[in-house]
């Protein structure tokens, strides 16, 4: 009797990886820095490996390659996972690496006019992305997985689901916003309906829902509210559906209305969250508030926004300025 061949190491991590409901997103990083650090130690096998050996690696992500903290944190991240969830193997503590510095950098952020002008080279979808960002302080992967039924007009909300940290949270809908995005809702429903009637309206569905509720990928409720302008083959299921834009698209356009508004500052999609807190705190809102609308852990994240509001001397006048 044959025996099926073992599959390989790469491939047992994408499967733990899908089996245990990871994004897409994170099991491309992890793949990437397990494959890196093979490579890093001469394509021996991990499980032959002593606990040293990682430590040289994280060590020389650091050092030699000069990568930031958070991307070092990534890489142990993907490492630990690879030794515990695939390999079974039960580190020891790892603290005999050179750790990457971390960055002090305050966020960049654009004042009122400076938004105005970005926006007004902006149009269509990616408009309104846009002024979702900074109006309702999302993140762009969270605008861009926004569902429709995740939108309510009539409390004027928008439902956050599994945001950063797996946590949901609930942010304001912009008043100003919201008849431009009911109408977008429209011609994204007649959208649906046309891939119904030609048999692709299933949009993917996280986890086990797609089980449990067969028929809910093909409702409305659960489309996205920004779907990409054709098909593509879902890598997981094999089968052609309509996914949400990308956010390559979406940070292309805003590259460009950032250069055509004529701003010198290194702005990107990002940067309208920032500009969103920024301006709340301007506005007189509390710190608590803030924290809750971008669904920060700790308030001491969204404390760096004060450090924005404080730049040019913590708000002490020059005394070379008038009083």
């Amino acid at each position: 009797m044959d025996v099926a061949p073992r599959p390989g190491l790469l491939q047992r991590v994408r499967e733990v990886l899908r089996r245990q409901h990871y994004s897409l997103r994170t099991e491309k990083t992890y793949l990437f820095w397990i494959r890196d650090f093979i490579h890093f130690n001469d394509r021996v096998h991990p499980r032959d490996l002593p606990p040293e050996a990682l430590e040289r690696y994280l060590g020389a992500l650091a050092t030699e390659r000069r990568v930031s903290a958070s991307t070092q944190n990534q890489a142990l991240s993907a490492l630990l996972f690879l030794y515990r969830r695939v390999l079974g193997i039960e580190l020891p503590r790892l603290d005999g690496f050179s750790r990457a510095k971390v960055s002090t950098h305050l966020p960049v952020v654009l004042t009122r006019e400076q938004v105005r002008a970005v926006l007004a080279h902006l149009d269509g979808t990616y408009l309104l992305i846009a002024n979702l960002l900074y109006g309702s302080g999302l993140r762009l992967m969270e605008g861009l997985r926004l569902r429709v039924k995740d939108v309510d007009f009539t409390r004027g909300q928008v439902l956050v689901r599994d945001g950063k940290g797996a946590k949901d949270r609930v942010t304001m809908l912009p008043q100003s916003f919201a008849p431009a995005l009911a109408l977008h809702l429209e011609r994204v429903k007649a959208l649906h309906d046309s891939d119904l009637a030609q048999g692709v309206g299933a949009v993917y569905l996280p986890y086990a829902l797609a089980r449990k509720y067969p028929n809910a990928a093909k409702e409305w409720a659960w489309q996205f509210v920004f779907p990409a302008a054709g098909l593509s083959r879902d890598p997981e299921a094999g089968v052609r559906r309509r996914h949400h834009l990308h956010e390559k698209s979406m940070q292309r356009a805003m590259k460009r209305a950032v250069r055509r508004a004529g701003i010198l500052v290194p702005a990107s999609c990002h940067t309208l969250r920032h500009s969103f807190a920024t301006h709340l705190l301007e506005g007189g809102y509390d710190i608590r508030t803030i924290q809750e609308l971008l669904g920060h852990k700790d308030v001491s994240t969204t404390m760096i926004y004060t450090h924005v509001l404080n730049r040019g001397g913590r708000g002490v006048r020059s005394p070379l300025d008038p009083s």
